[in-house]
């Protein structure tokens, strides 16, 4: 099975590349100058527990996605895989941060809104919703057009 997330990991790297690619083509040359401090980027794939997929998109869309901008985490996209084993139960992320540092605080005012907690223990009445997280940190390279 890590086999499988590693291609689709690798895939959503290559699409974001690429929409990164096409938006760096709009831009004019004040606005794609390298930034001095770049961002830094929170790539996460939740695995879901069995049909647990839409009970996730509907947290997100209702709940998790007005908290993250309230604590100051920027949303860039969100995907499913389009076929395979975890087409049905994965969701992948990228967010951006300030920082490290902001990412941090964030995500501990996050962890702490109680919004965020009545939200969450909603969500878990008929089951825990994801089994699995993992989250990497990435840096845009110098000539990426997402800085």
């Amino acid at each position: 099975m890590g086999g499988k997330r590693s291609v689709v990991i690798m895939t959503l790297l290559g699409v974001i590349f690429l929409l990164g690619l096409l938006a760096g083509m709009h831009m004019d040359d004040a606005t794609a100058a390298p930034a001095e401090h770049p961002r830094i980027y929170e790539l996460r794939t939740y695995t879901t527990n069995d049909g647990k997929l839409d009970d996730l998109h509907a947290r997100f869309s209702d709940h998790t996605n007005g908290l993250f901008v309230k604590h100051g985490i920027t949303l860039i996209g969100y995907w499913t895989p389009a076929e395979g084993d975890t087409a049905d139960n994965t969701l992948v992320y990228l967010i951006a941060h300030e920082d490290r540092d902001s990412a941090k605080a964030s995500w501990r005012a996050f962890g702490a809104d109680e919004e965020w907690r009545k939200a969450y223990a909603d969500s878990k009445k008929d089951g825990a919703l994801v089994k699995n997280i993992e989250s990497q940190y990435l840096i845009p390279t110098d000539y990426s057009p997402l800085r």
